[in-house]
């Protein structure tokens, strides 16, 4: 069963925002042209720019199945598309045995039939009656040749296994494939999808997402925070905080009842922003003292 896709660029960003995701026009128009075209979107970008919530929000939105596939390092078939049933298989051989059963065809074609098959993510995407939305989440933790492995669910949306044969879907997947960019992908996965990078909101779109996210702060601390947290990434970080990190770091000041920024809050919270120890004992050896003296003469402390 086909979805009810959103008609124009505009259409999908009135959507995602139902489910308080704030798009920007570029991904929307990536988005858009992915779901008419049925192509795969591609998406790169640092963690925590709101990739994966993409996804999970556009399930959400056309009300279908989430189908996930996370990846990591010695990723195989058996753990992401299917594997047989071989206790099942053991059983039918066994019965077989005892019934001094000798026409090997036949057996072997009911240990390789179709309910002996047990489906992982990319075959439950394939056979959903209707269209799922298929997340293949942090393509670039898995090894290399994982990507040759998916070009065929990619391009024709459909999987083949050899002593089975080959599984079409009945209503093709929505596929979104993310990357952190640890590594390069495939130029031949690339070259079956629509790309597009994801970056870091500027701080009126950051200020947004925000309010959405993280309710309960005052105006003035909001923006104090998001400004804080977009000059930090114009830093020399390990690794600099994502969309993620400012509605945690937002969420957490609430929860301490933060009413503005100041040198002691923001020392005592840094953990929530920064996961590296070099990144904490540079912003605690005076780098925060800075950016608080810039929003303060910039009148926003």
């Amino acid at each position: 069963m086909s979805l009810s896709l959103p008609a124009s660029v505009d259409a999908i960003v009135e959507l995602l925002a139902t489910e308080n995701y704030v798009c920007d026009r570029r991904l929307a128009t990536a988005l858009f042209l992915a779901l008419k075209l049925q192509r795969p979107l591609f998406l790169e970008g640092a963690p925590g720019v709101g990739k994966t919530e993409l996804a999970k929000t556009l399930a959400r939105a056309l009300n279908t199945q989430l189908v996930r596939v996370q990846c990591y390092e010695g990723l195989d078939i058996a753990q992401t598309a299917y594997e047989w049933n071989v206790g099942r298989q053991m059983i039918e051989i066994r019965l077989a045995e005892a019934a001094h059963e000798v026409d090997r065809e036949a057996l072997a074609r009911r240990l390789y039939a179709r309910d002996m098959l047990v489906e992982r993510p990319l075959l439950q995407a394939l056979t959903q009656v209707r269209a799922p939305v298929l997340l293949i989440d942090e393509l670039d933790r898995a090894d290399e040749p994982f990507d040759a492995f998916l070009l065929e669910v990619l391009a024709e949306n459909q999987l083949t296994i050899p002593e089975f044969g080959t599984v079409v879907a009945a209503a093709p997947p929505v596929t979104l494939i993310t990357s952190n960019r640890t590594r390069e992908i495939h130029d031949a996965l690339k070259r079956r999808c629509l790309y597009h990078w994801v970056d870091f909101p500027d701080v009126e779109r950051e200020l947004e997402i925000v309010r959405l996210k993280a309710p309960g702060a005052s105006e003035r601390l909001y923006r104090q925070v998001v400004e804080f947290v977009q000059r930090m990434r114009g830093l020399d970080l390990f690794k600099s905080p994502g969309v993620a990190e400012t509605i945690d770091w937002t969420n957490a000041l609430v929860a301490l009842n933060t009413m503005q920024l100041d040198p002691a809050s923001v020392q005592d919270t840094l953990g929530v922003l920064l996961k590296h120890q070099d990144d904490l004992q540079r912003m605690q050896g005076g780098d925060s003292a800075k950016i608080l003296d810039e929003l303060r003469a910039k009148a926003l402390l």
